[in-house]
């Protein structure tokens, strides 16, 4: 039987060749970057009841009727903002929505901030507005040195605000600055995919509590 031209794609597809006019060099370059990514993703497992208790903690203060507080810079931004939107969306089944802010994400507020107090303020004054003793601000960094992020630490734990962290490699500054935080070893892209992983397991194991506190 004469195979299509699509057929024919698809079926070299399947053998592991690289798509014509792909280099050897494109191709070693992206499996490398999945094989590291592995190990880095694999520490999670090492992390897990510290994960744990984070989940706990975090669902019985927005049960209570807490906020969460997130911020990033870059793939950071990204990944707080993937996390805010899993609580006042959903993640796993229906439940009711819990108070989740992305600070990077209140852009008017972020360039006032910035133009008027200077960019390493820009989190911090945020803080200062939103949190409540027994709030919870989520930093993300791979490198833990971000100014404006030491910044908005300092100002969660002077607000009585719970202030946690997830970094890449110890030692780093914000690690220090937090109330607690989970560092991640590895390369820094490989990090940002870790941290991921670790915000969909936390949701995950978030959702019990989230609706048990929803049938209250």
């Amino acid at each position: 039987m004469t195979m299509s031209p699509t057929e024919t794609t698809e079926t070299t597809g399947t053998t592991g060749a690289a798509p014509a006019g792909t280099t050897s060099d494109s191709v070693r370059v992206v499996r490398d970057h999945v094989a590291a990514s592995v190990p880095v993703i694999a520490s999670l497992v090492d992390h897990g009841d510290h994960i744990a208790a984070w989940a706990d903690d975090i669902a019985t203060r927005l049960v209570a009727g807490r906020r969460l507080l997130a911020a990033g810079n870059g793939g950071s931004a990204a990944e707080a903002q993937h996390l805010t939107s899993e609580l006042t969306g959903r993640f796993d089944g229906d439940r009711p929505a819990y108070s989740a802010i992305s600070l990077h994400a209140e852009t008017s507020a972020v360039t006032a901030i910035g133009n008027d107090y200077g960019y390493d303020e820009v989190f911090a004054r945020q803080v200062r507005a939103h949190a409540r003793a027994g709030d919870v601000v989520v930093l993300l960094s791979t490198s833990g040195k971000s100014p404006n992020l030491l910044r908005a630490a300092e100002a969660a734990r002077a607000v009585g605000a719970f202030a946690i962290a997830m970094t890449g490699p110890r030692p780093n500054p914000l690690a220090a600055a937090v109330d607690d935080a989970i560092c991640i070893d590895g390369p820094s892209a490989n990090v940002q995919e870790a941290q991921l992983v670790l915000v969909h397991a936390l949701c995950r194991a978030m959702e019990p509590t989230l609706r048990r506190g929803a049938r209250r």
